[in-house]
């Protein structure tokens, strides 16, 4: 089924709607969700709460990549889940969430304004991403859109972990050298 025969069955509230997305993304955004909080019972409850925030956003929100915005509302709810975890057990040795690591990033908009400054942004973190070489591209997207940990993408991408670590502080120099250059921080 197509994003915009799931996005139609929303609009009309028809619950096949949540039931095509469950089925299409779930487990895309379960993968999401588990790589954040890294508890099986925590990534399952974000998805299912995902599916409820789809179907409140849905109408008005018209999405034009709906598993991007299932993977990215999935993610949000992850990251809180797991804040609230954290000062539960008042950190415990956690390490840095990545999201955490990209600090030029913002969180969800507020108001019109910001949501424009967010798109701004994303679009020139795609242009930036255009720049990068093969490998480069994969590790920042296995980190900060996967929000995979070094050692999977070391291993994924049989290289040392220390390059996997190296690459990324570097990349993240060059975004924020980047998106400084182009006026968008």
């Amino acid at each position: 089924m197509t994003d915009q025969a799931i996005i139609e069955l929303l609009n009309r509230r028809d619950e096949r709607g949540l039931a095509a997305i469950q089925t299409q993304y779930g487990g895309y955004c379960y993968t999401v969700a588990m790589n954040i909080t890294g508890i099986r019972e925590d990534a399952e409850e974000c998805v299912n709460d995902t599916l409820t925030k789809l179907w409140n956003a849905i109408p008005p929100a018209k999405p034009d990549n709906l598993a991007a915005y299932a993977a990215a509302t999935a993610r949000n709810l992850a990251k809180n889940r797991r804040r609230a975890n954290l000062a539960a057990s008042r950190g415990g040795g956690e390490t840095v969430l990545p999201l955490e690591e990209l600090t030029v990033f913002p969180e969800a908009p507020d108001n019109v304004e910001q949501e424009a400054d967010c798109r701004a942004l994303g679009e020139g973190l795609t242009r930036f991403l255009g720049t990068l070489k093969e490998k480069q591209r994969k590790i920042f997207v296995q980190r900060y859109w996967f929000l995979m940990p070094v050692e999977d993408i070391a291993s994924d991408l049989r290289i040392p972990k220390s390059t996997v670590t190296v690459t990324l502080v570097r990349l993240r120099s060059k975004l924020r050298d980047y998106l400084e250059k182009e006026g968008l921080l």
